[in-house]
């Protein structure tokens, strides 16, 4: 999960040397993965087994172990990152803490040897060797352009951000005791072999993070040695522990995690605000007042009652609605993903696409995948009777370089419509082509400023 920064010397806290990229490392192998689309691009990434499989036997009920006899998908995860890699990336300022942790496992508990602030790669190559911890790098899709490559479609593909950290261990070391995550976690082994056990969850689907469980584990479910090529998936609070077998130099995996963070209970919690304030304007037992001193007695029967009463009004409510008015979860994924992956400059995010566009002009959405259309209340105003607006956000403008860095600060990029123009902003999010002068608005005018805006911000392009 993301670290908080450590504050460099002189008191200021440095940023890390931002990630060029647009070029696509040298040593990169081919690629075996399929990156036409993101249902294409996780199908390879769990062939031979089919998605349809996946999830109706293994998603957030069981591990899956996928082992592979072939070369070719052995040397493209063997570079998608290595050992050497630290040592030029240490020259681009990392910092203990934020970037990497250096731990290792001692009877049984988690011994974080971190120094403080800048990493210098020899200091990290003397506690890997002499005290044989084990280096954690994290969220390396900052720098590495596969990376980020794959991580960005799987943004697309599960709607969901999607972290990574990278597991370095000496041979015959331990790093991490018996532990459970929060998130669904799919290991990739890059180098070496690293032995893994797999424990019955404790908690299943697991919300909270517990460092130490092995005194609940019992038997392992799955005992396993992954080499390179291999993929290991386990859903969210699943007990794991890992460890390089001895003679071996060194074990690289790299973890890609998912769903933190994105149940029906945050769902729930994310859209009743929105439910209640629809609700109450035609309710009038909604806008009723509590009675007398209730926060300052126990809740009675009565009360009780009373409030059940309303959540099933609540609920039928519900039943007929057909757009849930998200207060955050659907703009703080936007804001906090990965930007779309591209090899160059970048011109194409920030360039709009094709000529101006006129009444007679025809358009089409550029980067659906990274905006999305939603409704809610008027941002700009704190009174009860604020009115619903129609607001846009994309992932254009993000930063690849804070990605999943839970300390840095984000901002959110879009625009914002009146209602009226909710029908027209889904025929374009809807149909494939559109002509400008086909927009359900009532004139012209407001036509044609409602794609001048979307192309300003580079959201469409005239065909």
């Amino acid at each position: 999960m993301p670290k908080k920064a450590k504050p460099a010397r002189n008191g200021e806290e440095e940023g890390p040397v931002p990630c060029k990229q647009g070029k696509l490392e040298a040593a990169q192998a081919p690629s075996t993965l399929n990156f036409e689309s993101p249902t294409v691009l996780f199908e390879s990434l769990i062939s031979p087994i089919t998605t349809k499989t996946f999830f109706k036997e293994f998603w957030e009920q069981k591990p899956l172990l996928i082992q592979r006899d072939d070369p070719t998908v052995a040397t493209y995860y063997q570079s998608l990152f290595r050992l050497s890699d630290l040592k030029s990336l240490c020259g681009r300022g990392l910092y203990y803490g934020r970037d990497i942790n250096v731990c290792r496992c001692v009877g049984g508990k988690k011994k974080v040897l971190n120094k403080d602030g800048k990493v210098h790669f020899l200091q990290l190559r003397k506690d890997f060797d002499q005290k044989r911890a084990t280096i954690q790098f994290h969220q390396p899709q900052r720098f590495k352009d596969e990376l980020w490559r794959i991580q960005e479609r799987l943004e697309c593909y599960f709607g969901s951000l999607v972290g990574s950290n990278v597991y370095i261990t000496p041979g015959g070391s331990q790093g991490l005791p018996p532990h459970y995550d929060d998130v669904e976690v799919f290991v990739l082994q890059l180098e070496g072999e690293k032995r893994w056990r797999l424990y019955r969850p404790t908690v299943p689907l697991a919300r909270e993070y517990c460092v130490e469980a092995e005194d609940r584990i019992g038997q392992p479910v799955l005992e396993v040695t992954l080499k390179p090529g291999d993929l290991l998936y386990f859903p969210r609070g699943t007990i794991h522990q890992a460890d390089t077998p001895p003679g071996l130099a060194h074990s690289t995996h790299l973890t890609i995690s998912t769903y933190q963070n994105n149940s029906w209970g945050d769902f729930l919690l994310d859209t009743i605000s929105g439910i209640v304030f629809e609700t109450a304007k035609e309710d009038v037992e909604l806008r009723a007042g509590v009675p007398r001193q209730l926060l300052l007695a126990e809740t009675t029967t009565a009360e009780t009652k009373r409030l059940s009463d309303l959540l099933r009004t609540l609920a039928d409510r519900l039943e007929g609605t057909q757009e849930l008015l998200s207060a955050d979860m659907k703009k703080d994924f936007i804001m906090n993903r990965l930007p779309p992956f591209y090899i160059g400059d970048g011109a194409e995010l920030s360039t709009p696409g094709g000529q101006l566009p006129r009444l007679d002009s025809t358009v089409r959405l550029r980067f659906q995948d990274h905006a999305i259309l939603t409704v809610g209340p008027d941002q700009e105003r704190s009174d009860e009777m604020r009115e619903k607006m129609a607001y846009i956000y994309h992932s254009l403008k993000n930063r690849r370089d804070t990605h999943m860095m839970g300390n840095e600060e984000t901002e959110a990029h879009g625009l914002r419509f009146p209602l009226s123009h909710v029908e027209a902003l889904k025929q374009i999010w809807n149909c494939s082509v559109i002509s400008v002068k086909d927009l359900k608005l009532p004139t012209d005018e407001e036509k044609e400023n409602l794609v001048l805006s979307l192309w300003s911000e580079c959201l469409i392009q005239v065909v």
